[in-house]
């Protein structure tokens, strides 16, 4: 079987629109091979969350396209994306059909929403606050 491809994520705002970052890491057979943070301008926190999730998965196109495992801390762009809950906001509309778009890129892939204590994510959140405090935020 194939190990799946395991990628976290986590999207940061301060202000609500406000300066915003995103960040993830990808782990592949237990070790993290690729992690980024990037500053997004002014964005709300779900923007953000959503960012960090199309940045994530163009890059995890380059170790696999078999099984992603996509976890977050966001729990509405998790059931979003599985469904359970429309998308009304007009400005995530966009953001979701680009991030439904890179998932057919993975022959299949699962969607987790984990707490803020799990250890990953909290490295992604940190990488968004290093972010925004680089940027002066």
């Amino acid at each position: 079987m194939v190990e799946p491809l395991k990628i976290y994520i986590d999207g940061a705002s301060r202000g609500n629109p406000g300066p915003a970052s995103c960040a993830y890491l990808i782990q592949k057979d237990g070790k993290i091979i690729k992690k980024e943070a990037r500053f997004l301008g002014k964005k709300t926190n779900n923007e953000a969350e959503y960012h960090g999730i199309i940045m994530a998965l163009t890059r995890a196109k380059k170790y696999t396209n078999d099984i992603v495992y996509l976890h977050s801390d966001s729990q509405l762009a998790i059931r979003q994306l599985k469904g359970e809950y429309k998308v009304r906001a007009a400005n995530l509309r966009m953001l979701f059909n680009r991030v439904k778009n890179l998932l057919e890129n993975f022959e299949n892939y699962k969607l987790f929403h984990l707490n803020r204590d799990d250890e990953f994510i909290k490295i992604c959140d940190k990488m968004c606050n290093d972010t925004l405090d680089s940027q002066g935020f």
